[in-house]
């Protein structure tokens, strides 16, 4: 996507609310907030000291959660989010693979997928094994030891309902093998693939995540009701930024890295 330079980076952030613009009700000087600040063609950047969002995309920090957690959460909380219940419809009862679920956008999909009384199936390394049980997964398939389409075939020899892939290439191409006819996938990565989708008969989405404070007042209530996790944070300072987008490259991080602009996160 194509950007005009200079040009400050991030996608989500939280803060203290420092001046809001005239008729703004829903927010006051003080508050703390978090907001996932991405237009479709525009971003205003988090990686700074002061960033301007529209109230309308923002919510209140849940009271349990740091700061630094609080980072943690917009993009992927709402990319999860999004994904499940707007792209795929997911319903209660309904089975769901959750592609690379010690990610921080499959972390959220589990615990969003669970508490709408879904079967989660993931994918994730030994070491994350774990983590995504706490999270609530059913079932967990070690993608370094085993296929995720045998292990599923085997579970589910007429197929399941969604799948959510955080991964693209062959991962999202043999997706569609163990979808039943009529059953969904959405991915973050690949836009559908037509002659996949006729030949299994099911419908293929792509996510492009939308900023929404609703939704994000949504999960603010599930935090602070106890019903979701916090996601696991890894704090670096600003100036690491660099470095961090180099551990992000490798695709391995459980939970979410998040850059501390100031000292009070």
């Amino acid at each position: 996507m194509p950007h005009q330079f200079p040009l400050i980076l991030g996608w989500e952030a939280s803060g203290t609310v420092h001046t809001v613009g005239k008729g703004v009700t829903s927010l006051k000087k003080g508050d703390r907030v978090y907001v996932y600040c991405r237009k479709p063609t525009l971003q205003w950047g988090s990686w700074a000291e002061y960033l301007t969002f529209s109230a309308e995309h923002g919510a209140l920090v849940p009271t349990n959660l740091s700061m630094a957690q609080a980072a943690g959460v917009p993009l992927a909380g709402l990319t999860a989010w999004q994904a499940l219940f707007d792209k795929t419809n997911l319903q209660p009862g309904e089975v769901v693979l959750i592609h690379g679920g010690g990610g921080g956008v499959g972390s959220f999909a589990i615990q969003w997928a669970k508490l709408h009384g879904s079967s989660v199936i993931t994918t994730a390394s030994a070491p994350k094994f774990e983590y995504v049980k706490l999270l609530g997964a059913d079932e967990i398939i070690d993608y370094q030891k085993h296929h995720f389409v045998d292990q599923i075939r085997c579970s589910y020899p007429s197929g399941i309902d969604v799948v959510f892939d955080t991964i693209g290439g062959s991962v999202y191409r043999q997706s569609y093998e163990i979808l039943k006819p009529g059953g969904r996938i959405v991915s973050l990565r690949e836009q559908p693939d037509l002659d996949l989708s006729q030949k299994f008969k099911v419908r293929a989405e792509y996510l492009f995540t939308f900023p929404n404070g609703k939704q994000l007042q949504t999960i603010t209530k599930l935090f602070e009701l106890g019903k979701a996790k916090p996601p696991i944070v890894h704090q670096m300072p600003l100036d690491q930024a660099p470095l961090a987008i180099e551990e992000i490259k490798k695709g391995h991080t459980t939970g979410k890295i998040v850059l501390q602009v100031m000292s009070q996160i």
